[in-house]
């Protein structure tokens, strides 16, 4: 469906109150009723599925979707978001204030409280932040730090704090970018700004497993790799999001479709994302259980730049132009994926129709430019993705063309789960196309530009999986994060993105309508413009 789009004031000096975002809506408005939220007297349980998330759970090492899902239930942050991407301050939050978008002034709300009782405070954000830069701490979030003052000196080791961080007193801290940035206050909502208690630096090992944070649930059992973990509703949530529901069972499984199985029998009350291969017959079966959601999502074909095979832009560009994404999607998933044709998802003011020039199909322009590349046909190409999360079909669809319109044949890499696929890339161990999807963290153009193509994102540290970087890149983002206009703004991400589509370091292939499915036993569920279910408003029946 198409949802309506809103005006942006990302630019807006002197921030305070709710702060109005360029996005549109990704929750899905044909959810299964309900207006969630309320006072969590609901009561049962339910269960959903995840696959096995890539690591402990900690915020500021989360970055992947499975253990997102599940952080999420267990933090809230600074700010949350309304289902029309406005920056909500429902959070810990009372006010971020600047007047000159440099330097900020963070005031708390009394009354929050972690799962072990002891305050939320200034000083549980201050370190918890300090920690997520620290590059020894290998925290996979902490790129999002960047902006801080102090940032550069932390990753050359010539300090051991943030020198832009400042607590004030016990409700107040202040934090001072290395340059202005106007969207502030809008990236402190993602999970590597949320705050740590104090029993996280006794053991963050133990602390992975058996997580304290300050959200709707609780943590009062280990997660157990392989299985899951159950969490219960947390009775003295000082958020306005109560859980509605006595607890919620996150139930790991290796392969989709045995999740997918497990909810046509009952077993298992939520999927999130259904396997391709049912997209046609889960709604007639599910009835007011199917839900659409349209997406942040990008998915990526990316290319391991580091592999001297792929060194060269004309090969990306070639592979990317001899794929038929649109073939693709109405083979393998019914047309519900949009061909994608920019850096930027359509949800966000600054996408540009047609702004990746190598993503549509010329198969005669790619054999040029393999050939004038020199590649090297004679050997095969690795197509790699997670097992179990019903990226099968598609992949092999993709290396079908590239052997039918490049004369190459292909190998599929398929056999690592989630929490193995991200670590080998992290090492450079993809040896060839990867597959890869993306979400914004916040609702802004840029947040598909800096997550992806700078080198403060680079692994450990970030999600940069091809490893590609360019000055000029980086240069134009912190000029349009500068900028005193939103036209202005957008205006050096497009520029940016422009240099990102001529180097194509990974190859956009589809927007994303995201398919869910959940049993009679639950009602009230639908997805956020994160793609998480909104846990907390899911209500149980039975």
């Amino acid at each position: 469906m198409k949802l309506s789009k809103r005006r942006s004031a990302l630019l807006a000096a002197g921030l305070s109150g709710a702060l109005l975002l360029s996005a549109c809506g990704g929750g899905d408005d044909s959810g299964s009723g309900g207006s969630g939220g309320g006072s969590g007297e609901g009561g049962g349980t339910f269960s959903m599925y995840i696959g096995e998330p890539e690591n402990p759970l900690v915020p500021g090492d989360t970055t992947e979707s499975e253990g997102d899902q599940v952080v999420n239930a267990l933090w809230t942050g600074l700010v949350k978001y309304t289902e029309e991407g406005e920056v909500d301050f429902s959070g810990v939050a009372e006010s971020i204030e600047s007047d000159d978008n440099q330097n900020w002034t963070i005031t708390l709300k009394d009354g929050w409280t972690f799962h072990d009782g002891t305050p939320v405070n200034a000083e549980s954000f201050v370190r918890a932040w300090n920690y997520t830069a620290n590059p020894q701490n290998a925290q996979d979030a902490g790129s999002y730090l960047s902006r801080i003052a102090g940032f550069q000196e932390l990753q050359d080791g010539a300090a051991t704090e943030l020198s832009g961080l400042a607590v004030v007193d016990d409700t107040t801290f202040t934090v001072q970018l290395s340059q202005p940035f106007a969207l502030f206050p809008a990236v402190v909502g993602y999970n590597s700004f949320y705050p740590l208690p104090e029993s996280f630096y006794d053991d963050p090992a133990a602390f992975g497993t058996r997580p304290i944070g300050n959200g709707p649930f609780q943590a009062e059992e280990d997660f157990v790799p392989g299985e899951g973990i159950t969490l219960t509703r947390y009775d003295d949530y000082a958020g306005d999001d109560k859980a509605q529901a006595d607890s919620v069972e996150f139930r790991v499984y290796a392969d989709v479709n045995t999740a997918y199985n497990d909810a046509q029998a009952g077993n298992v009350d939520i999927i999130d994302v259904i396997p391709p291969d049912v997209i046609e017959s889960a709604e007639s079966e599910f009835g007011e259980g199917f839900i659409r959601t349209e997406s942040s999502q990008i998915t990526y074909l990316g290319f391991p730049t580091y592999d001297e095979r792929f060194a060269d832009p004309r090969v990306r560009q070639a592979i990317s132009m001899a794929v038929d994404r649109d073939a693709i999607s109405q083979a393998i998933f019914s047309g519900t994926r949009a061909p994608a044709d920019s850096f930027v998802a359509p949800v966000v003011d600054g996408y540009r129709e047609g702004s990746c020039t190598y993503c549509e199909l010329d198969v005669d322009r790619a054999n040029q430019l393999l050939d004038d590349a020199g590649f090297d046909r004679s050997q095969p190409i690795d197509l790699w993705f997670n097992a179990g999360a019903g990226h099968d079909a598609w992949m092999e669809a993709v290396g079908n063309q590239l052997r039918q319109n490049l004369g190459v044949e292909y190998v599929l890499q398929g056999n690592l789960d989630f929490s193995e696929y991200l670590p080998l890339g992290e090492a450079q161990g993809w040896t060839g196309p990867f597959r890869y999807g993306w979400s914004f963290d916040y609702p802004a153009a840029e947040s598909y530009l800096t997550p992806l193509f700078t080198e403060a994102a680079l692994p450990p540290l970030g999600s940069n999986y091809s490893f590609y970087t360019d000055p000029q890149v980086q240069e134009l983002i912190t000029r349009g994060d500068q900028a005193t206009d939103e036209a202005e703004a957008i205006a050096d991400y497009q520029a940016a993105e422009d240099i990102i589509n001529e180097a194509m370091p990974m190859a956009p292939m589809f927007f994303t309508e995201i398919q869910s499915v959940h049993t009679e036993n639950v009602s009230n569920v639908r997805l956020d413009l994160f793609q998480r279910v909104v846990v907390s408003e899911v209500t149980v029946n039975s």
